[in-house]
């Protein structure tokens, strides 16, 4: 016979006291360490005659570059009592100049400690500050549920500092596009631009995430908002107290693939779930394991895998040092390995800029590493220069060249290392034959 569910629970409020529930206690505990973030840059506006010498003589037209400061607003929480601030990374991409504004009115001025494009995560600390502030406890995001209550808070358009509040409308999101670890909170809260990088925190006053994003095709709230697990967070936070520049994350070194259903049809899989080894590098963390090719990865430490974001989520979130539990299915039997969890090596990058005429000129290359390899979705065991960075008035940017292209050779030299490619730009040319690989194919230009 089937129970009668929560119906028979419901009643009428009869005293007082039920009347005026309220999320008050939760907010007054809460948004002294939610903080406004106000970023400022420079961006310098050249009309293209100012460059012309004749024009700026006889026209008086001075030669400086008429300068305009372009601010932008979001949102942060205070995570440690001496000053240190998380945001998102684009509230200060390119800033020159960061404040951080308390609920009490007081502005400070703040540094950057680390910027994390991966997960579009930053850490700022106030300067000059002599004083214990108001911190946000994380909560265990892996523990949310679906239909659990959640609170907001940010500064909205600007309007001030704002609760609103909503329920976890979904887990585990990995189609959204923000950044390279796609995991996220969704939630119906309402979270509107200068929201980002507030809190999302659930009913024991904890940070649940980090609002990041908003599906919106008016520009406002429209229910569905997303945030950055707090356990992705916490990661990011720990490296800034470390005193690292650069996040630490464990590395498995194999690429894996996504479960289609025609995959799992032919591989006799009842669902499409988990996440496929396609490859493995050698020496690699995940290869002394003795992780092989066609193994599908079903669960880590215990926790399901869907697919590879969230296996890619789940291990980055694992502590350096440790080992973690990884559960195979290799040719229809479960098999146990564990891994051990360290950082990907990222040493000999030897990054130079292209400055030499040439079609390389602008671009910002390196040596490849693991560590490179991992960061820009290289296959792993890729060897040669990738282009890490262009500028956008470079040669290389005009001709088409991409951040990952690795250049395997120029003019029919081999290209090893980045002396290699800076020795072959030296020869002056009016033909160039460059051999490079994208997205795992390999191409011929000629330029």
């Amino acid at each position: 016979m089937m129970a009668p569910g929560y119906a028979q629970d419901r009643h009428v409020p009869a005293t007082q006291a039920e009347l005026r529930l309220s999320y008050a206690p939760i907010v007054q505990r809460v948004v002294p360490a939610v903080v406004n973030v106000y970023a400022a840059k420079v961006i310098q506006h050249r009309h293209p005659l100012l460059d012309d010498p004749i024009f700026r003589r006889f026209f008086g037209v001075p030669g400086g570059q008429p300068e305009q400061m372009q601010r932008s607003l979001g949102s942060g929480v205070m995570v440690d009592p001496s000053g240190l601030v998380v945001t998102n990374n684009h509230v200060i991409e390119g800033a020159d100049q960061v404040k951080i504004a308390l609920p009490d009115k007081r502005e400070f001025e703040a540094e950057i400690v680390l910027k994390d494009k991966r997960t579009d995560l930053a850490v700022l600390r106030l300067k000059d500050v002599h004083e214990k502030f108001p911190t946000l406890d994380f909560a265990n995001s892996d523990e949310l549920q679906v239909g659990d209550l959640v609170m907001a808070i940010g500064n909205p358009f600007g309007v001030g500092q704002t609760v609103t509040h909503g329920i976890v409308s979904a887990l585990a999101r990995t189609q959204v596009g923000i950044t390279d670890y796609q995991f996220f909170i969704q939630t119906d809260a309402a979270i509107n631009p200068g929201n980002s990088g507030g809190a999302l925190v659930d009913m024991t006053g904890r940070l649940a995430g980090i609002n990041t994003a908003i599906f919106s095709r008016s520009g406002g709230s429209q229910g569905i908002g997303f945030a950055i697990p707090a356990n992705m967070v916490r990661v990011v936070v720990a490296s800034a107290k470390n005193g690292g520049k650069a996040v630490q994350r464990p590395w498995l070194g194999a690429r894996l693939q996504a479960i289609t259903p025609e995959i799992a049809e032919t591989i006799g899989l009842k669902a499409p779930a988990g996440a496929l080894v396609a490859s493995v590098a050698a020496g690699s963390p995940g290869a002394r394991a003795g992780l092989k090719l066609s193994d599908l990865i079903v669960s880590i430490d215990g926790q399901p895998v869907e697919d590879p974001n969230a296996f890619d989520y789940r291990f980055a979130t694992r502590p350096l040092g440790g080992t973690a539990q990884l559960e195979v299915q290799r040719n229809g039997r479960p098999v146990k390995l564990t891994v051990p969890l360290e950082a990907a090596p990222d040493t000999g990058r030897d990054e130079i800029v292209i400055t030499a005429p040439s079609p390389f000129q602008g671009a910002k290359v390196a040596n490849v590493s693991p560590a490179l390899a991992d960061e820009l979705h290289l296959d792993y065991g890729a060897e040669g220069v990738v282009v890490i960075a262009l500028a956008e008035d470079g040669m290389a940017a005009t001709v088409g060249f991409r951040k990952g292209d690795i250049i395997l050779a120029v003019n029919n030299k081999k290209i090893v290392k980045t002396t290699d490619l800076e020795q072959a730009v030296r020869e002056a040319r009016r033909l160039w034959r460059i051999t490079l690989m994208r997205g795992g194919q390999q191409i011929q230009v000629m330029l």
